[in-house]
């Protein structure tokens, strides 16, 4: 047996507390290595990560695009870019298989991320949610918290669909979430269809958080203690796992979007999981923190002092009742996530494009 000192952390973690961890990848070198070294039981797909694997791995995928264009020979530059993301998924799904099955489904799961030009449509969301949901055994689907997500998550589980809660920042947001996913699961279990391997997931992008409020800072020239902006999304987080843990929700809490160390070593101990990219698991691995339960430890009264009263953004994202379901979307993290996610999905078209109408001055 492995001799405790000499495990990764994140190891130590995964292999010690309820604290899972997710890979926020769908490369295969990179997942593979986060399952062996850090006991990683779960991973990631959108437009973004496509993009960058095709920079990490091309090798890999350089002949797939010029076959999928012949195979696919009416589809559109977005729809063969789609395509793309599904193959991508279902070759790291199947990495993860085991784990899945382990699990009996709680883990072991691949997250691919619907189309987030579909923000307003939950008929959309859902019709792709459930094409996603039949690539593989293993695929839990993202759906953003918007005011037409929030209504997807619920039909989408519903249909026994495992959702991601994603473009999400806010304990509002949070709770509209999880009790969409009641509402789903209640629904299958009054026709007694069986909910007993769906294993739900509400994203909270701490990162982003903690980056809009610098914003928000920046637009409105506040002046704050810098420190304070680092636990901006630490205590959202803390603020929705007490608020969960209290009314026994179905699902679990997901931190993404990493900033700093905050982001991963403030959640250890909870029934949460972490989704960092690689590069910051290894980060993580060579800090030199210790394992230890810090779920449960509050985030300084000062703090929170300073970013209530300094941020009407924060009492927004800190406030159970900070924000209507049908206020999310003008929510100023939102709206950033979405325009970001918007143009990722554009420049994986575009990539597509010159392959399909190459340059003929190139």
């Amino acid at each position: 047996m492995t001799d405790q000192k000499t495990r990764s952390i994140l190891s130590q973690m995964t292999s010690t507390t309820s604290t899972c961890l997710w890979n926020d990848s769908c490369s295969i070198q990179e997942l593979s290595a986060s399952i062996a070294e850090n006991g990683a039981v779960g991973a990631t797909c959108n437009p973004v990560i496509v993009l960058n694997v095709l920079k990490k791995e091309w090798s890999l995928w350089k002949d797939r695009i010029p076959a999928l264009i012949h195979e696919m020979p009416v589809a559109s530059d977005e729809e063969i870019a789609w395509r793309l993301v599904e193959e991508m998924s279902v070759k790291a799904a199947k990495l993860l298989e085991p784990v899945f099955e382990r699990e009996k489904g709680k883990n072991g799961r691949l997250s691919i991320q619907t189309n987030p030009k579909y923000f307003r449509d939950s008929k959309a969301i859902v019709d792709q949610a459930e094409r996603f949901a039949s690539i593989a055994p293993n695929v839990i689907v993202k759906i953003p918290a918007t005011s037409a997500g929030i209504e997807a998550i619920e039909e989408a589980t519903y249909r026994g669909i495992s959702i991601n809660a994603t473009v999400s920042f806010t304990v509002p947001q949070a709770i509209a979430v999880a009790d969409a996913v009641e509402r789903g699961l209640s629904r299958r279990e009054k026709e007694q269809k069986d909910i007993s391997r769906m294993g739900p997931v509400c994203t909270i992008m701490v990162g982003r958080v903690d980056d809009w409020m610098r914003v928000v800072a920046e637009k409105e020239g506040t002046i704050a203690d810098p420190s304070v902006f680092d636990w901006a999304g630490v205590a959202v987080m803390k603020r929705a796992y007490e608020i969960y843990q209290k009314r026994g929700y179905r699902l679990r809490l997901l931190s993404a979007a990493f900033r700093n160390h905050l982001h991963w070593s403030e959640f250890m101990g909870a029934d949460v999981v972490i989704s960092p990219p690689f590069e910051w698991q290894k980060r993580f691995n060579a800090s030199g923190l210790s394992v230890t339960n810090r779920i449960d430890t509050p985030v300084a009264p000062q703090v929170l002092e300073e970013l209530t009263k300094k941020f009407p953004e924060f009492r927004k994202a800190y406030d159970e009742k900070g924000m209507t379901v049908k206020e999310f979307d003008a929510y100023g993290a939102t709206r950033r996530t979405l325009r970001q996610f918007c143009k990722a999905t554009d420049d994986l078209a575009a990539l597509i494009r010159d392959h399909l109408i190459p340059n003929p001055d190139a």
